[in-house]
């Protein structure tokens, strides 16, 4: 059905037809040169969008989010203006997922009308493939498991701040949940970055993924504690997240207090940083004066703007990536 080809330019030959036929799930499934592309096209869109205007001019993309989403839904459709696709916007209203057609299904039959889907299921990741073995192409703009394109957009933040991010250590508090696993996979792709995970009891990693995840990085590329120390390991950024993911309510009665501890205050900015203040981070939205008071989120060390804004930027290279060859 590949009714549409890529502008001829710099990035994208005029010989070379748009077959859309691979997909971005997890970052775990890119090899360092794939990584190293999908983070250096998100870097030049953050400086330059206009130069990438009309590259994907045609392209049909389908943006099914099952869930409330402000940043990620609206960053995929303005890339998608940028770059020349045509989006329509479907709704779990809209998704008879929500009747009770199975995501596959719904791949096989929107295989026939769209060149990408970008999906927001909030839910496994299994049904996630299930669903891109059917289509040209497929982004992951977030499950249960992951949501890969944030890590892209902090990449681009640190990048922007520190002029790269190799090197870089961080220090994450809170639960081990699809932002906090993205960030590790993302480490373990940029040399020498490390990070340290800091996560309430029954709230983290399991010591299998710890183990894969740092296999696959060929390095101690990440550690977990869950107890926060009086001096831990200086840092270059601490990053938080919602304590309650995704706005799911907990089942746990006192879960609160489990994570009280590994709330971000001006004090544990202090102890976090070293010769220089670490900056902060935060994948947004934001409880405010819950797992982050609003004077560190304000603050200017704080990089959540900057975050935000490269949200296009991840989104816009996520569809080059998918899209183009």
């Amino acid at each position: 059905m590949n009714h549409w080809r890529a502008r001829s330019s710099s990035r994208t030959s005029a010989s070379t037809a748009a077959v859309g036929t691979r997909s971005l799930i997890t970052l775990s499934a890119l090899d360092t040169d794939e990584f190293q592309r999908l983070g250096e096209t998100a870097h030049r869109f953050g400086e330059q969008p206009d130069a990438f205007a009309g590259d994907l001019e045609g392209a049909r993309v389908g943006l099914l989010f099952t869930a409330p989403s402000t940043r990620t839904k609206t960053s995929f459709w303005s890339a998608g203006l940028t770059l020349g696709c045509s989006t329509l916007h479907l709704g779990a209203a809209e998704l008879q997922v929500s009747t009770g057609e199975t995501w596959a299904d719904t791949g096989m039959v929107l295989a026939h009308y769209l060149d990408a889907a970008v999906v927001r299921t909030n839910g496994p990741q299994e049904e996630l493939a299930r669903f891109a073995a059917r289509l040209p192409a497929t982004v992951n703009a977030v499950t249960r498991e992951e949501h890969p394109t944030q890590a892209v957009a902090d990449l681009c933040a640190l990048r922007e701040h520190f002029g790269s991010a190799e090197g870089l250590r961080v220090a994450y508090l809170g639960e081990a949940n699809n932002t906090a696993r993205s960030l590790a996979h993302l480490t373990c792709l940029v040399p020498g970055m490390v990070l340290d995970a800091y996560t309430p009891e029954g709230y983290g990693f399991g010591a299998r993924e710890l183990r894969e995840m740092n296999a696959a990085a060929g390095r101690e590329a990440i550690s977990q504690r869950h107890v926060l120390p009086d001096t831990p390991p200086p840092v270059d950024a601490v990053y938080t997240t919602r304590w309650q993911s995704m706005g799911v309510l907990r089942d746990e009665p006192e879960w609160r207090s489990s994570f009280l501890p590994f709330r971000i205050t001006e004090k544990v900015m202090e102890r976090f940083s070293g010769r220089t203040e670490a900056v902060f981070m935060h994948d947004l939205p934001a409880t405010r004066d819950e797992e982050v008071t609003s004077w560190v989120l304000d603050s200017r060390l704080s990089l959540v703007g900057s975050q935000a804004r490269h949200k296009t930027s991840a989104a816009a290279a996520a569809l080059l990536h998918v899209l183009a060859r």
